[in-house]
């Protein structure tokens, strides 16, 4: 457990295309986590140069390396419990009951930030291609040191 405020990137749905914009907007994070739909295992190569990453399998990961990624994962930081799917629908635990602080979701290409019974929910939308009239984003997280610290959460526009 650190004691000191951590900053946690988050992206999702990058189809294969990681945009230049990704990059900086990661600049400075502790740890990445990508919610699926990978699209090229290079991705979390290049995603693995900034920090660690956690990332978990997406629909259209169905072959390769990224097929081989769990569908889940648990992760910690700074005592607060993250869990990440691809698609929320596909949740079959109840996160208040596992005691987790944050579900990481991807899927929709829809940013959200929502509170739920005390869980925080993050989409961090989509930064590969854009899809439908959706922006073209991700999300930043700041975690505070200790247990009970509190999770703010920053949906981040990389196109206008």
């Amino acid at each position: 457990m650190s004691n000191s405020p951590i900053t946690i990137g988050v992206l999702s749905d990058t189809h294969g295309l990681l945009r230049p914009e990704v990059l900086p907007a990661l600049a400075g994070v502790s740890h990445i986590l990508h919610a699926g739909d990978i699209g090229d295992a290079n991705i979390l190569y290049a995603l693995d140069a900034i920090a660690p990453v956690i990332a978990i399998r997406g629909n259209i990961d169905s072959f390769g390396a990224c097929a081989e990624l769990p569908a889940t994962a648990p992760a910690v930081f700074n005592g607060q419990f993250f869990y990440l799917i691809h698609n929320l629908q596909d949740l079959d635990l109840s996160p208040t009951a596992a005691k987790i602080q944050c579900v990481v979701s991807g899927h929709t290409h829809r940013p959200e930030v929502r509170t739920t019974n005390g869980v925080l929910y993050l989409n961090p939308g989509s930064c590969g291609p854009r899809r439908f009239a959706h922006p073209v984003t991700l999300a930043r997280v700041t975690i505070g040191p200790g247990p009970q610290s509190e999770i703010h959460a920053e949906i981040i526009p990389l196109l206008l």
